[in-house]
């Protein structure tokens, strides 16, 4: 009694892992053609106000309290529409990405006359993880845009031109900023 029976995922689908506070699966049938429009615009939104907040405002505990929680809330709607797999690599991306985003940071911040060095490092994780969850979105965007997510070859295309286009374009942003 009481004990969760484990189901197979089905397919095109992801384990969440042994946790038994996650779902088995992702959603693999979630509506997308609501989860895209909806998580870009709404998490546009969110990461301008993050932004706008770290290197603006300067209340540093109003920064944290306002991206902390709706990034938590993200990355619980990230597990339960993509499933744990994902959102994993999304993190291991992240950590090996972090130059490429800083860069961006850097890039974004020169439109308006400032440097990523101006602003102490604690200030730049909200930000960041912004930019990890929306480019993050952007990649499972690509994937079912391209009906790759369950073709092994055309996802190794598809993600090899994702990678080429993003490091042509942190490239781009360092040379600018230089």
């Amino acid at each position: 009694m009481g004990s969760r029976m484990r189901q197979p995922a089905a397919q095109g689908t992801t384990e969440a892992g042994a946790n038994p506070s996650l779902p088995l699966v992702a959603a693999g049938n979630f509506p997308k053609v609501f989860v895209y429009p909806f998580f870009l615009f709404h998490m546009l939104m969110f990461g301008i106000s993050g932004f706008l907040l770290a290197y603006g405002v300067g209340d540093v505990i109003f920064l944290y309290m306002h991206g902390g929680i709706a990034i938590v809330v993200y990355v619980v709607f990230y597990l339960l529409i993509f499933g744990r797999d994902q959102v994993q690599w999304m993190f291991i991306n992240a950590a090996l990405g972090v130059v490429g985003i800083y860069s961006q940071i850097g890039w974004i911040l020169s439109l308006f006359g400032r440097n990523a060095g101006d602003y102490p490092f604690y200030i730049h994780a909200v930000p960041m993880l912004y930019f990890v969850l929306y480019t993050f979105l952007l990649r499972q965007l690509l994937l079912d845009v391209t009906r790759s997510r369950d073709n092994a070859g055309r996802r190794r295309m598809v993600e090899f031109g994702y990678v080429a286009i993003s490091l042509a374009f942190y490239g781009l942003s360092l040379w600018h900023r230089a």
